[in-house]
């Protein structure tokens, strides 16, 4: 799949959140790339197997106090990285379409403030495990 079909499917994966917590979403950036890089994978303490398929880096939604974007704000980020994501549909045998919505979901619940566990037995919720 080339890098526009891939984002394309990205802004589809966004439009999925429920409006409801889309509109309070504020100073995030949705970016694509090939893979996580090696400064990404020191940090996020990835063995050599292991890859992400998302990855949220910013201050959570929870955590911004009234001094947040006084001045000069960067965007958080959430980064989807495409190669791992195309290889997960393929071993998992589902449609690229299908985990982009997952990881943006997943990545945007990080936004929200949830940790990792949390996000985890949130999936598990909404997957009726």
């Amino acid at each position: 799949m080339d890098r526009g079909e891939f984002e394309k499917l990205a802004q589809e994966g966004f439009l999925l959140i429920p409006e409801k917590f889309r509109e309070r979403i504020h100073n995030v950036a949705l970016l694509v790339e090939d893979e996580p890089s090696e400064e990404v994978r020191i940090q996020e303490g990835l063995a050599s197997g292991e890859t992400l398929l998302g990855l949220y880096q910013g201050i959570p939604a929870t955590s911004r106090g009234d001094s947040y974007g006084v001045g000069e704000t960067l965007p958080d980020t959430i980064t989807l990285f495409k190669v791992p994501i195309e290889e997960a549909a393929r071993e998992d045998g589902e449609d690229v379409r299908t985990i982009i919505a997952e990881t943006i979901w997943h990545e945007y619940a990080h936004y929200f403030g949830m940790d990792e566990d949390e996000v985890r037995f949130r999936e598990e919720l909404r997957n009726g495990m």
